[in-house]
């Protein structure tokens, strides 16, 4: 299951091509995946494990054109995804019940997130979570904001990216000071298989899907949704009762509860425990709903 094994595109290869080559590879049925996974996974049969390599490297192409806009070239983006596919099929595991894909996806980005912080300097940008995430959505939203030429943000600007993404205020000027004035989103790009503006590189309409590119904002508003389908389906004390003790900044206490719904603490705690479950259940079911979608979409 090498790297070697597989389709490759270069530097100054064409990507049409490459998208060509691997459009050959069959997409798996669902009876043919779990049995090339099992003899991949207990038998170490390399062969099943190049196929089902190969059968996914479309899905691959389609997230790394996500990230386009960040000034590297495809081909490394490409490459970077693959391996991460690698990693997901040598630790797949077919018996929890869902699709390779669903598994991979998390691999594919997470693999070339890193190829791009790696390139853009670890030790400018940073590595704590919240620097990853300004580095990763700063642009996204200025592009909302459209303050494209800016290279100092108004406080008005700062406080609303702040807010987004749930981050200290000095973290988003300094982030906007190391990348956020090297260049015009509007600016010609350079070194890049295709001409026009970096804007227009940001998303690939014609690749990459609503799945493959959500960014942070994006994946916490389904949640929030989520969420609020999972709250609609609990009882009335019971959804009172999570919201008081679970999604409160400052949660009421048993002794608080027991006292309104004129019930015992013990029975409050029980309450919490089963709308908790009820909840962690449904999102759980949603999700399952959710990545069928992706693989829906991916299919297509």
């Amino acid at each position: 299951m090498s790297k070697a094994t597989l389709p490759s595109i270069s530097a100054d290869g064409s990507l049409k091509r490459y998208l060509s080559e691997i459009s050959q590879f069959p997409i798996l049925r669902k009876e043919d995946e779990y049995t090339l996974a099992k003899n991949w996974k207990e038998h170490e049969d390399i062969d099943a494990a190049h196929t089902l390599v190969t059968s996914h490297l479309r899905l691959v192409a389609k997230i790394a054109m996500g990230y386009r806009g960040y000034g590297l070239p495809i081909s490394d983006l490409i490459s970077e995804g693959n391996i991460g596919l690698m990693k997901a099929v040598k630790r797949f595991d077919p018996d929890k019940g869902f699709r390779l894909a669903t598994y991979a996806i998390l691999w594919i980005k997470s693999s070339i997130q890193e190829h791009i912080l790696h390139s853009w300097s670890l030790v400018k940008m940073g590595t704590t979570a919240a620097q990853k995430k300004l580095f990763f959505n700063l642009r996204r939203i200025k592009n909302d904001l459209r303050i494209f030429e800016e290279k100092q943000l108004s406080p008005e600007h700062i406080k609303t990216i702040s807010e987004r993404l749930v981050v200290e205020e000095d973290e988003v000027v300094s982030m906007n000071e190391r990348i956020g004035g090297d260049y015009s989103l509007n600016a010609p790009r350079i070194n890049h298989e295709e001409s026009g503006e970096w804007l227009d590189a940001l998303e690939d309409t014609n690749m990459v899907d609503q799945e493959t590119v959500a960014s942070e904002k994006q994946e916490l508003e389904k949640r929030r949704s989520m969420l609020g389908v999972a709250l609609s389906n609990l009882s009335d004390r019971e959804r009172k009762i999570f919201t008081y003790r679970r999604l409160m900044d400052n949660p009421l206490t048993l002794e608080e509860l027991s006292n309104e719904f004129k019930i015992s603490r013990e029975r409050v705690r029980q309450l919490e425990v089963k709308a908790f479950e009820k909840v962690q259940s449904l999102i759980k079911e949603l999700s399952v709903e959710e990545n069928k979608l992706v693989i829906e979409n991916y299919n297509k």
